[in-house]
């Protein structure tokens, strides 16, 4: 129907909210679609129409402009209308609460509410308000499953089948909710996943996730087929979590000298990358 948002394995699901609650066959499915995808953007198909006629709001209360943007050209690329609202642009700055916003863009036709905002569960509790599907483009340090599915997408593509491999995810884990998006599809497709960085924003008790949790450079990326980088989450962080970037880089930083991945590893970074910090620029 008009306001279901997507088909997967003959269940409609209305809003996706998150990869911890999918099924492996879903993600599979999802993964496999946008390959599909991809191969026709090469024969030259940029647009498929399958959103033709629908309106699509971005409702980003949080900023992030390559995410936007991402989501404006996917949105653009299927045939829908897309209109954005950014942060300072919205009654919110007003003190019009979530709901209402909703609420009101729903009233405006909106077929589906692309959701970014700084609070953990806010699409999730906006999902169970309204009827329009939402998507989540990341909920405070929680989820941020669009880019996980972009991970693991292109994982799948270099690595063929992630079942066995070994992947690092090295930084500030505990602020990242691409971390934790990522967690769950990894292990969900059979990966090995370990965790790696300091103790303040990696702890131990993760390893319930079912991952590994070091916190040797050397140990975390010997025999990785990929390395996923996290940035710094600065603005996450309500003290300081380790003394210095300098501090970092000497001590989990991907260096071209010295302590560097295998030929064979692939590196992931989500962005934006703080140069000299997570990785040189050279590697």
């Amino acid at each position: 129907g008009s306001k279901t948002f997507m088909v997967i394995s003959g269940k409609k699901k209305k809003s996706f909210l998150g990869i911890k609650s999918l099924t492996v066959d879903e993600i599979t499915h999802l993964l496999d679609f946008a390959f599909e995808f991809k191969k026709n953007k090469f024969k030259g198909k940029n647009k498929t129409p399958s959103l033709k006629g629908k309106r699509i709001v971005n409702l980003f209360l949080e900023p992030s402009t390559r995410t936007r943007i991402a989501f404006e050209v996917a949105t653009k690329s299927l045939g829908a209308d897309i209109i954005s609202i950014a942060e300072k642009s919205s009654s919110l700055t007003k003190g019009e609460s979530l709901r209402d916003t909703a609420c009101n863009i729903q009233a405006l036709g909106a077929d589906a509410i692309i959701l970014r905002h700084s609070s953990p569960g806010s699409a999730t509790y906006l999902s169970n308000l309204i009827d329009v599907p939402i998507i989540n483009a990341g909920d405070g340090a929680h989820e941020h499953p669009s880019q996980a599915l972009l991970d693991l997408f292109t994982l799948r593509e270099k690595l063929s089948d992630l079942n066995g491999k070994k992947v690092t995810i090295l930084g500030d884990i505990l602020f990242s909710r691409v971390a934790r998006s990522n967690i769950w599809g990894l292990l969900k497709l059979g990966a090995k996943v370990t965790l790696a960085g300091p103790s303040t924003l990696v702890p131990k008790l993760m390893e319930e996730f079912g991952v590994t949790v070091t916190y040797d450079l050397r140990e975390a990326i010997s025999g990785a087929d990929a390395i996923m980088l996290l940035r710094i989450q600065h603005e996450r962080q309500t003290q300081s979590h380790f003394p210095s970037l300098v501090e970092y880089s000497k001590m989990f930083g991907l260096k071209e000298s010295g302590c560097k991945p295998d030929k064979h590893t692939i590196i992931l970074h989500p962005g934006p990358i703080n140069r000299g910090v997570e990785i040189d620029s050279k590697l």
